[in-house]
């Protein structure tokens, strides 16, 4: 990292749903007894073993609200760029209003000691309570809030988290813990292979059929707009309805599908109709990755709303980055880059406009729509722009 590059944007899951059991583990009540507990019970809530880290656990009323990890810089990290970086991370757990964290440093002393000591001291300075700051490397972990050698070895203590019982618990719940970040990367990258091959195949037939349909608009339909936003609102009921059902979609439906969410009226229509639902995150996850990569922007951006809605912070990051990788200045994927940044919880969304029984827009969508700051969503979409 150099010193014109960006601030690392920290993973975090809050708290989805404002209930304070949401906060454990994927929907999993796992209990914590003791450091160790807590070092096996990280994975299940970022979604995945972390290494080279500094993971924020907060907690209010002994529950766990919001896990939040960044990667631990190296030493050519400026430390203008390094207090960044600590000031981020803490203020995303600050926004949560927890009562107490722990801090935990996953890695060799010289890079984490550091790192633990700026994030104790930035959230002290917050006025959060810190219960414990934790190195932790080659299955053993160290407090520094601890010098009595009787209790805290030099050598540190030794655990095993597979067969922790809160990772046992979490497995049985039926759990999962990927073996990196790398491996959670690797779920929203596009497919390859054979199935690339089909993509292409489905989505040139798309824009065939594409084109017929506008070739065939009413006169008065200036360049078809109004015949393939239906046909796109259309397509979404369709498909989100089978989904529901468990019928997942075809390459065609996909390739259909993505080709209509380029128009930002199609695009707006399918993200008015994300739930929390974890079957929406599957489906906009699919979308995503068989979608051609030109036109990924759209569905990625609905994968990481659909993952943020469901408190999966990590997935929605990395769908997130996706998005951005295939149109870095596209609308959506720039305001769900500002919630995650700020940490913004799903619960501060409140009522979200859902579609009536007819799969029309309801009452609640003539409201002035609003982002999960308050600020009105139709805002943070250039007026009038249509993509080809």
């Amino acid at each position: 990292m150099t010193p014109t590059e960006p601030v690392p944007t920290p993973d975090s899951v809050p708290d989805p749903a404002a209930d304070p059991a949401a906060g454990t583990a994927q929907g999993a009540a796992l209990t914590v007894r003791e450091p160790a507990d807590l070092i096996a019970a990280v994975p299940y809530l970022i979604g995945f073993h972390p290494a080279d880290s500094v993971v924020v656990v907060g907690m209010r009323d002994h529950t766990v609200v919001i896990a939040a990890r960044a990667d631990l810089p190296d030493d050519t990290v400026p430390a203008e760029v390094r207090a960044a970086a600590t000031a981020q991370l803490t203020s995303i757990v600050d926004r949560q209003q927890v009562s107490a964290a722990v801090v935990l440093g996953y890695g060799p002393a010289d890079t984490v000691d550091p790192v633990l000591r700026d994030t104790t001291e930035a959230l002290r300075r917050q006025g959060t309570v810190l219960l414990d700051a934790l190195r932790v490397a080659d299955g053993r972990y160290w407090s520094s809030f601890c010098d009595d050698p009787t209790c805290c070895p030099p050598e540190g203590h030794r655990f095993d988290a597979q067969i922790n019982p809160v990772a046992v618990a979490a497995t049985v719940a039926g759990q999962v813990a990927l073996p990196d970040r790398a491996a959670l990367r690797r779920q929203v990258e596009p497919v390859t292979g054979p199935a690339r091959v089909a993509m292409r195949a489905a989505t040139e037939r798309a824009r065939t059929r594409r084109s017929a349909l506008v070739d065939h608009a009413p006169p008065a339909d200036l360049l078809g707009a109004r015949t393939l936003r239906r046909a796109g609102e259309k397509t979404v009921r369709m498909l989100l309805e089978r989904q529901g059902r468990g019928i997942a979609p075809t390459d065609d439906d996909i390739a259909w599908l993505s080709l209509l969410l380029t128009d930002l009226e199609v695009r707006d229509y399918a993200w008015e109709r994300v739930t929390d639902e974890l079957w929406q995150v599957t489906f906009w996850q699919d979308v995503a990755r068989r979608a051609e990569p030109e036109l990924a922007a759209g569905p990625a951006s609905l994968l990481s709303f659909a993952a943020w809605r469901a408190g999966n912070g990590a997935l929605a990051r990395v769908a997130l980055d996706r998005a951005l990788d295939a149109e870095p200045g596209y609308s959506m994927a720039k305001l769900m880059d500002d919630v995650l940044v700020r940490g913004i919880p799903p619960a501060a969304l409140g009522p979200w406009p859902k579609p009536d029984r007819s799969g029309r827009k309801g009452r609640s969508d003539t409201r002035p729509r609003r982002r999960p700051d308050g600020e009105r969503l139709d805002r943070a979409r250039p007026a009038g722009r249509r993509r080809p």
